[in-house]
């Protein structure tokens, strides 16, 4: 069975906001993977990115991601997970991938400042250097896009519980395999 869903975006995007009120709505259980990867690793995700540098974080990453085994879950990973090709390999197969859609300035706008948000930019990499280079990464790997701009959290999480519900209503309660799709 394939009804989990997971959630990719830009830093602030709600990945993990949306995804909480999603899984309640929908009685899926909540994935959270940054805290799966502090659990297995035992340190904070800045630790390993001091510890391993930003390359070093994204193996651990992508390997923890690709090892992912839920059901009826709705699963958040990081904003990097998109570069882990093994990690989205495993998502796409196990789950339904939701792009959650914002513009540059609505990111900007909800993430502050950098440094306290967590975010981890490459040396001379500026906010607007990261969303360019994912952005194109997200819409590859997704299944369904939720264009956030002008909707409210609720308004966001209506959207997609309709387009999940239906999704699985027509798959006699499985998500919709993507073969099937794409006919």
């Amino acid at each position: 069975m394939k009804p989990n869903i997971t959630m990719i975006g830009m830093p602030s995007s709600g990945k993990s906001t949306i995804g909480v009120l999603l899984a309640k709505r929908l009685g899926f259980s909540f994935v959270d993977v940054d805290i799966v990867i502090q659990e297995k690793e035992g340190r904070l995700l800045k630790e390993i990115i001091a510890q391993e540098g930003m390359d070093g974080f994204l193996a651990v990453e992508n390997r923890i991601n690709a090892e992912l085994a839920v059901v009826r879950s709705v699963i958040a990973p990081g904003g990097s997970v998109i570069y882990g090709k093994e990690a989205m390999e495993n998502l796409r197969r196990i789950s339904e991938v939701v792009y959650l859609k914002m513009s540059y300035e609505e990111m900007e706008r909800r993430i502050g400042n950098v440094v306290d948000r967590g975010v981890a930019l490459k040396p001379g990499y500026t906010l607007r250097d990261l969303y360019e280079e994912r952005v194109p990464y997200y819409e590859k790997y997704a299944d369904i896009v939720i264009d956030e701009e002008g909707k409210t959290l609720g308004e966001t999480v209506d959207e997609l519980r309709a387009i999940i519900e239906k999704m699985m209503a027509r798959n006699g309660g499985c998500a919709v395999r993507r073969e099937q799709r794409r006919r």
